[in-house]
């Protein structure tokens, strides 16, 4: 699935700093900045309820309007600590026909027949390096797992991309994998030692001091 378009209606800044930075979040914007093409870098304002709605789209691809008038790529987002707001975000200027490498997020869909089995699903690969058009840039690669049986794996080769996306992975490189559980020894080890031992003096040394 690839992305929708967002429109920003952004606003130049002239100021800068931490305590700048704070008024505008307070004000509703976040601050952000714009550079790429070997054209200046310029800071901006981006209204936080516009940035909010093209996050939860999965938009990357943004129409920069308002100040500028700029075809950019959402290319880093600065979260808080708590991950609840966006404290910056960087955009990179390209045009709609331009090739881009962008990091997406791969995300499982299903449920492993395997993990029925006494398996455990282990996701290797979290995020990949994808290159298509800057509009093509798909919101995630998802990888379903409704047929991954125990002691299977799904590689980079057995994704379904979209069309003109493209890995720079090996294809045999192992993205999921259902693999047996690991079997617990402690019940073992206790079992070993039926009898606990006595720790203490010897029976010679006990009867030796009667007095």
């Amino acid at each position: 699935m690839t992305q929708e378009v967002e429109s920003l209606h952004v606003k130049r800044r002239t100021t800068r700093g931490t305590s700048n930075a704070r008024r505008l979040r307070a004000a509703g914007s976040v601050p952000a900045v714009l550079y790429g093409h070997g054209e200046e870098t310029v800071s901006i304002a981006v209204p936080a309820t516009e940035l909010s709605q093209a996050l939860r789209h999965g938009s990357k691809f943004v129409d920069l309007a308002g100040d500028l008038s700029e075809k950019a790529l959402l290319t880093d987002i600065q979260w808080d600590v708590w991950g609840n707001e966006v404290l910056h975000v960087d955009f990179t200027r390209v045009s709609a026909d331009e090739k881009v490498q962008i990091q997406v997020p791969v995300e499982l869909r299903g449920e492993a027949p395997g993990s029925k089995e006494n398996g455990v699903v282990a996701h290797l690969i979290h995020e990949v390096t994808v290159e298509c058009a800057a509009t093509q840039v798909p919101e995630k690669i998802e990888v379903n797992i409704n047929h991954l049986e125990l002691d299977q794996q799904i590689t980079v080769g057995d994704l379904k991309l979209p069309e003109g996306v493209t890995l720079d992975l090996q294809p045999e490189a192992v993205v999921v994998q259902c693999v047996p559980a690991q079997e617990e020894q402690e019940e073992e080890e206790v079992s070993a030692s039926s009898e606990p031992e006595i720790i203490g003096r010897s029976e010679s040394e006990e009867g030796g001091g009667s007095e």
